[in-house]
């Protein structure tokens, strides 16, 4: 499955860039032709609705969706536990993406199509979403994507409750750059987000006096990085801006901790890794390194407390949360408080109802902006100690608006 996962994903996320590229080149929104919708109706005649959750149960990104997966079934469980929305029930309807990205269109046209879902929540990779996005813009269905991203991207039909590059990448470079860090190595996965995240950390570079030593990439799911972390070690880099997703980051820091490289030796920052990525790596390999994200279980707050506590009642005591998990968790619950502002489950009345809606959630209130169908958030830096849990070292002190162009950023102009 492995083989079958690179050589697709690695088409589908160099398409997806190029066309992407290409249309924020002009500042045009990327996404497809939206002229010529299927005409999917979503079914609201009964007294339950479905949702539909679209997550990889298996292949390479299972070591990190599964537990999105399992935050968006816990959302929906309170939700129904609170009397539902607008008086019904939601009834989750499941598809496994497969860690393969033609598969998760096929499955978002499905839940579309053939379950008739009022909304579908789930993606974790640019590629991903990538390649479901024209389903949902040709069928104006709404998706929720819960995970950080590149950035440079808005679609009429997704809402992004994960952070955008200016509450997550620029403030962890800005971070890097307080600490005297300033000489970088980048690797990460070959595919769409770590190769424009890493172009945009090349933009911000050059115009804020830090260089950029070296740069390499590997396939999603690869084991092998002998080759790459020699280089690493050799670059004469102050700090590893890491962006593998998935599974490679068990090889990776296997092999980073072997080469005789530590966090107080050469700190790694990774935007990909949460609690539970730790949990399946090690801590032993990942103590003292640091992580960019808006949430962790560490977080402070009661609606934390709450959302940790059942989490644990419902999947074990001993599993975590991450950012991620949170994310896709509160994005059910900004959809809920959507719908019944509009009063309907029609979607272009849900998109008008967005603006402005909060939630108290577990990282602190998050605002739904709806200009751009992102979330006010904010930025954290964390530090993985000996427990396996992330200690926030820095955070941006409140919410940051998101701009997921850069367009308040004078050195991102040509990107």
């Amino acid at each position: 499955m492995s083989g079958l996962i690179t050589r697709r994903g690695l088409l589908a996320g160099i398409s997806a860039l190029g066309a992407g590229a290409a249309l924020s080149a002009c500042g045009a929104k990327t996404g497809g032709d939206t002229s010529k919708a299927a005409g999917a109706k979503a079914d609201t005649s009964g007294d339950t609705v479905r949702v539909g959750l679209l997550n990889s149960l298996s292949g390479t990104m299972a070591i990190s969706e599964v537990t999105v997966h399992n935050a968006l079934l816990l959302a929906v469980k309170e939700i129904n536990a609170a009397g539902g929305v607008l008086g019904k029930q939601l009834k989750p309807v499941s598809q496994d993406g497969a860690s393969d990205w033609p598969t998760f269109a096929e499955k978002a046209q499905a839940l579309i199509t053939d379950s008739k879902v009022v909304a579908t929540f789930g993606c974790w990779t640019s590629a991903s979403r990538k390649a479901v996005k024209p389903v949902f813009e040709r069928n104006k269905s709404l998706l929720f994507y819960p995970v950080q991203y590149e950035g440079l991207e808005q679609s009429p039909y997704i809402f992004y409750s994960g952070a955008t590059t200016n509450q997550q990448i620029v403030p962890a470079l800005d971070y890097l750059k307080k600490q005297g860090l300033t000489k970088l190595y980048l690797v990460g996965s070959d595919y769409v987000f770590p190769r424009t995240a890493n172009k945009i950390i090349k933009t911000y570079a050059k115009a804020n006096g830090m260089e950029v030593l070296g740069e390499d990439y590997a396939p999603l799911g690869s084991t092998e990085f002998a080759t790459i972390v020699n280089k690493v070690r050799s670059a004469g880099a102050d700090a590893v801006f890491n962006t593998l997703n998935g599974d490679s980051n068990v090889a990776f820091f296997k092999e980073y901790k072997s080469a005789g490289l530590t966090a107080k030796k050469l700190p790694v920052l990774s935007v990909s890794i949460a609690e539970e990525e730790v949990k399946s790596i090690g801590t032993h390999y990942l103590e003292g390194q640091l992580t960019a994200w808006n949430y962790y279980q560490t977080t402070p707050g009661a609606a934390n407390e709450k959302f940790v506590a059942a989490y644990q009642a419902a999947y074990g005591k001993d599993k975590p949360t991450s950012d991620p998990m949170e994310a896709a968790y509160i994005s059910v619950h900004l959809w809920k408080a959507m719908v019944e502002k509009a009063g309907s489950f029609d979607v272009e009345k849900v998109k008008a109802a967005s603006d402005g809606i909060e939630f108290d959630a577990p990282e602190g209130k998050v605002t739904v902006d709806g200009a751009t169908q992102h979330v006010h958030k904010t930025a954290r830096i964390g530090k993985v100690s000996a427990s396996g849990l992330i200690e926030e070292v820095w955070n941006s002190g409140g919410p940051i608006k998101p701009d997921p162009y850069l367009k308040g950023y004078d050195w991102a102009a040509d990107l």
